[in-house]
């Protein structure tokens, strides 16, 4: 689909670690910058197998927390949720 706007370098899928399955979005690298913006131009909002697409610049990924990681002290808490 992208390679009607320019040259593909590498297209990466993205998948679940367990399953193994898709996870809905992936990420396709084009080396000319005008390339690229014209096949966001034409394809964000197109449908494919029913689904509208999304397609945008890739951001840089959003720095996130370390996570849960308990109470530190290796006791169990009771809590309610």
């Amino acid at each position: 689909m992208f390679e009607a706007y320019g040259t593909v370098d590498r297209v990466s899928v993205v998948t679940d670690r367990e399953t193994g399955r898709a996870r809905g979005f992936g990420f396709v690298e084009m080396s000319v910058n005008d390339e690229a913006e014209r096949a966001i131009a034409a394809l964000n909002g197109r449908e494919l197998d029913g689904r509208a697409l999304n397609i945008n610049e890739a951001r840089p990924k959003e720095e996130r927390g370390g996570g849960y990681r308990g109470n530190g002290g290796g006791q169990r808490q009771n809590r309610r949720w």
